[in-house]
């Protein structure tokens, strides 16, 4: 009887296997891997691969997505003022062999002027931007630790991290191969050290002072870094 029972279950068919499988968070692979089974997945919004590691954010906080929509809007003012200079939201970011991205934005320049970056045959953007912004938890968020290493080494010239429950913001600008901190000058203005003109002052954003942190960029695009700057990318020097 016991044997009867074995074999009735032994013959259930099993279940068709996915191909691919699906994305599993910590799941280790490989970036052409990786990307097969996230473009199967045209409902999944966000996933990364750093240092070989598959990472699946949670479902998005207010938070974060009021924090996200404050630094598109401070960015993209810029940008405004600043041809050749291209913005970027959640863009798929390929670094290296084992590190395939999505920043919460980014900030880059064009490859015919120079830019460190390129759009790929299939529209997506291969290398490091000049400039990429995370908006984190907190410090013990991946952003600051394993991300800012994978930037570090693949030679992205500045990192922000906004860490929204700490109320802090880090600024990192690379110099020799490692990141060093951004200081505020007396007014709580950082100016970036690669984009002439992209000053923020961090004490207004932290308080939800928008009219002041767009004043203040637009200040910066009236400097004459910033239409030095400007000239050189129109004439592609």
């Amino acid at each position: 009887m016991v044997t009867a029972v074995k074999d009735k279950v032994e013959q259930q068919p099993r279940l068709p296997r996915p191909n691919p499988l699906p994305l599993e968070n910590g799941a280790r692979l490989t970036r052409a891997e990786f990307e097969r089974r996230y473009e199967a997945m045209p409902h999944l919004k966000k996933a990364e691969l750093i240092e070989g590691v598959v990472y699946m954010p949670s479902p998005v906080r207010n938070t974060h997505s009021e924090s996200h929509g404050q630094i598109m809007l401070w960015l993209g003012t810029y940008q405004a003022f600043t041809p050749g200079v291209r913005l970027g939201d959640n863009a798929t970011v390929g670094l290296d062999a084992d590190n395939e991205v999505q920043p919460d934005a980014l900030l880059r320049t064009d490859s015919a002027l120079g830019g460190t970056s390129r759009i790929s045959d299939d529209d997506y953007i291969e290398g490091a931007p000049e400039l990429i912004v995370e908006i984190a938890a907190s410090s013990a968020s991946y952003d600051l630790h394993d991300k800012k290493k994978v930037y570090r080494r693949n030679g992205v010239q500045e990192y922000i991290v906004w860490r929204v429950y700490d109320d802090a913001l880090d600024w990192f600008h690379l110099q020799a191969g490692e990141y060093h901190r951004l200081a505020p000058d007396e007014a709580d203005i950082i100016r970036s050290q690669v984009f002439p003109g992209l000053h923020l002052d961090v004490k207004a954003l932290l308080a939800g002072d928008l009219a002041t942190v767009l004043a203040v960029v637009r200040a910066g695009a009236e400097t004459e870094a910033h239409a030095a700057f400007v000239e050189r990318l129109a004439s592609g020097a």
